[in-house]
C-alpha cells in the first residue's frame, strides 16, 4: 500500500506530452491560442457588426461546411448559448406539437425535460435506456420532431445517426451531436439538425451552439415563426438563421471562442477532414479500450462493443481499485480531468478521444494509470 503522506510521482518518461483528457471543455491547442494572441490586438474588443468580427464567422461557417460536406441545402447557422440553449430553441422553434426522444443519458434527459417543460406542447414520448446502453427512436403517428443523441457525453454510448424508418412525412430527426460531431462520422442527410458546441472536438471554449440544418428544418423555423407562437428573442431561431447569413450573431458572440473553433475547424480540414479525425478519434479508442480489455482490475463501462463511443470513454474499476485516488493522482501529476460524470456515480474514469488528443497520449495514459494503480 501506498504511504498517502507521500504522493506519487510519475515518471517523466511515462506522461503524456499533454495531460489533458477532459469531456468538456477539452484540449484546446496551443497553435490555435497562439493565434489568436497573434490578432488579439484588430480581433479581440472589436465590434461583432465589423468586418474584422463577421469574417471570422464566416470563416468558421464555411469551415464547418466543408469539414462535414453539408448536402444542398443544408444551412450552417450559429448562435449563443451553447447546446443547452438550443435544446430551449428547438423547443420554441421547431416542435409543432409533439416529439419523441431517445434518453440515454443526462443530455438526452435534458432535451426531454425541455420539452416536457413547455405548456404549448404535448409530453414527449419517451424511449429510454439505462446507463451504458442505448435507447433507440421508432415511428409513431403524431410525433412531428424526433430528438436523439450522437454521442452521450456522461456514459460514453454512441449510436449511429439515422432518420427514424416510417416516420411522418415532414418530421424532422434532430441530433444531439455535441461531444460526438468531429470525432465520429455522420452522414448528414440521415438527419434534419446537428446540433453541437465547440468546447469538446471543436478545441475551443463554450458560448456558442453550431446547427447544420436541413432545407425541412428552414422551413419547420419559419413555419413557426408564423404561427405567432410567443418566441423569446434569444432563443428565436430565425433570427439566429437570419443573423448566420450575414455572417454575425443576434447579440455579441465569444470572440475568442468563434476563433479557436475556426482555427480548429482550419486544423482539422488541412489534415483531412471528417474523414481524418474520427479515424484519429478511433485510433484512440482502440487504444483505451484495448489496454481495459486486457487488465485484470479495468473494464470498458460500454459492455456492447458496438455502442462503445470513439469520442468519450468509460472505464470501470475493480472494487478493490479506488478510481477517485487515481485521478487524483493522475492530477497531481499534470495529468487532469479523468473524473467520470459526476451524476453517474460509479468507480471510473472518463476519458476524451476527441481528435486533438494525441492518440499517443492516450497510450500514455493508461500507462501512467498502470503505475498509479500498482503503487495504490
Amino acid at each position: 500500500m501506498h504511504d498517502v503522506t507521500h504522493p506519487i510521482t510519475i515518471p517523466d518518461e511515462l506522461r503524456p506530452a499533454d495531460g489533458r483528457f477532459g469531456s468538456g471543455p477539452s484540449k484546446v491547442r496551443p497553435e490555435g491560442v497562439e493565434a489568436l494572441n497573434a490578432v488579439s490586438k484588430t480581433f479581440l474588443g472589436t465590434s461583432h457588426r465589423q468586418r474584422t468580427v463577421k469574417d471570422q464567422v464566416a470563416r468558421l461557417r464555411r469551415g464547418i461546411a466543408e469539414f462535414f460536406g453539408i448536402p444542398g441545402g443544408y444551412e450552417v447557422i450559429i448562435s449563443n448559448g451553447g447546446t443547452s440553449a438550443f435544446w430551449e430553441t428547438a423547443v420554441f422553434g421547431l416542435i409543432r406539437a409533439h416529439a419523441q426522444v431517445a434518453e440515454f443519458g443526462e443530455f438526452g434527459g435534458k432535451f426531454r425535460k425541455a420539452i416536457a417543460d413547455a405548456p404549448f406542447l404535448s409530453a414527449p414520448s419517451v424511449v429510454s435506456a439505462p446507463g451504458g446502453q442505448a435507447a433507440f427512436l421508432s415511428a409513431e403517428a403524431g410525433v412531428d420532431v424526433y430528438g436523439s443523441v450522437h454521442n452521450e457525453t456522461s456514459t460514453g454510448v454512441a449510436v449511429p445517426v439515422q432518420r427514424v424508418a416510417g416516420a411522418d412525412p415532414g418530421a424532422l430527426l434532430l441530433t444531439d451531436a455535441t461531444s460526438g460531431a468531429g470525432a465520429l462520422d455522420v452522414d448528414l442527410t440521415q438527419t434534419d439538425v446537428y446540433y453541437f458546441a465547440p468546447q469538446k472536438a471543436f478545441g475551443s471554449d463554450g458560448g456558442l451552439w453550431i446547427a447544420v440544418l436541413s432545407p425541412a428544418a428552414l422551413e419547420r423555423a419559419a413555419e413557426i415563426k408564423a404561427t405567432g407562437r410567443y418566441i423569446p428573442q434569444f432563443l428565436d431561431l430565425v433570427t439566429a438563421i437570419e443573423q448566420s447569413r450575414l455572417e454575425q450573431t443576434y447579440n455579441t458572440p465569444a470572440l475568442a471562442t468563434v476563433f479557436l473553433a475556426a482555427e480548429q475547424t482550419d486544423w482539422m480540414n488541412a489534415q483531412g477532414g471528417l474523414a481524418w479525425s474520427s479515424k484519429r478519434s478511433a485510433e484512440s479508442a482502440s487504444a483505451i479500450y484495448g489496454w481495459a480489455d486486457r487488465s485484470q482490475y479495468a473494464t470498458p463501462f460500454v459492455t456492447d462493443p458496438a455502442l462503445r463511443s470513439n469520442a468519450v470513454a468509460t472505464i470501470d474499476f475493480a472494487d478493490s481499485v479506488d478510481a477517485a485516488a487515481i485521478a487524483k493522482a493522475l492530477r497531481a501529476n499534470g495529468i487532469v480531468d479523468t473524473e467520470p460524470y459526476r451524476k453517474l456515480g460509479r468507480n471510473q474514469l472518463r476519458i476524451a478521444l476527441y481528435p486533438t488528443v494525441d492518440p499517443a497520449d492516450v497510450e500514455a495514459l493508461t500507462r501512467c494509470i498502470d503505475y498509479v494503480a500498482e503503487r495504490l
